[in-house]
């Protein structure tokens, strides 16, 4: 059997402040990530307040998204970076999840953030997930200046078919950058939800296919992973529940 504890693994961290002077941790948590132990990827990320890539902001809660060499590394993180120790000192709320890739396609920067057998090319077909349990699902997109007026027109549709979906956990939308650099992270019951959304809605399948007409993207990725070892709460509570497994 093979050890775990150094296999790659991802987490997601989701910060909620009491202000929104907590903006200011944007630029000063970027040296310490630069310089931490087994951190192979990462980005911070403000959040909107839907559950998808959407023009509102909610700025008073940040996301971490990390993929690191091993488990060892993120335990040593939590237990030794300040920035971890403030969120348990400062956040009002702070919900954390760590996550084994199942399937990854495409680019975020120029860097693909997984290695293999977990990624592949963005046109390579997406695998069929064999994976009894929850799903975590990452989709990230660089959106095209002159795609962002047509984008954001279709994410009030999308939003409402999301908010309404059987299996839906949790979601959240995040980003970089104001408009142009945007992501979600949802959480699912199971591998069956997310594909009933991604092609059995009929909002989210014309989305889908005028992306791909208009070439509304410069860059996208998705990413599936089995979540575990959640903490904390997310909006009061904690949407794996007893889902994730160890």
């Amino acid at each position: 059997m093979s050890d775990t504890s150094t296999a790659t693994i991802a987490s997601f961290h989701l910060i909620r402040y009491d202000t929104v002077g907590a903006m200011r941790h944007m630029a000063f948590d970027r040296p310490l990530l630069r310089g931490t132990g087994g951190l192979r990827f990462w980005r911070l990320l403000g959040t909107g307040r839907g559950p998808s890539m959407s023009l509102g902001a909610d700025l008073r809660r940040w996301a971490l998204f990390a993929v690191w060499r091993g488990e060892p590394d993120l335990d040593d993180f939590l237990r030794r970076s300040p920035i971890a120790a403030r969120w348990r000192d400062e956040a009002r709320e702070c919900w954390q999840v760590r996550l084994r890739p199942l399937s990854a396609r495409g680019t975020w920067g120029g860097t693909a953030p997984f290695t293999a057998p977990f990624t592949a090319p963005l046109t390579a077909a997406v695998p069929p997930v064999r994976h009894a349990g929850p799903v975590a699902v990452l989709t990230r997109a660089s959106i095209r200046a002159r795609s962002l007026a047509a984008f954001y027109r279709s994410v009030p549709a999308v939003d409402r078919t999301l908010r309404e979906q059987d299996g839906l956990l949790a979601s959240v939308g995040i980003g970089e950058w104001p408009l142009a650099r945007q992501a979600t992270f949802s959480l699912w019951r199971d591998a069956r939800a997310v594909r009933d959304f991604a092609y059995r809605t009929a909002d989210h399948r014309t989305v889908i296919t005028r992306v791909r007409a208009h070439d509304w993207y410069g860059e996208e990725l998705f990413a599936r992973f089995t979540p575990y070892a959640a903490q904390g709460t997310w909006n009061g509570v904690d949407p794996l529940g007893q889902h994730a497994g160890g």
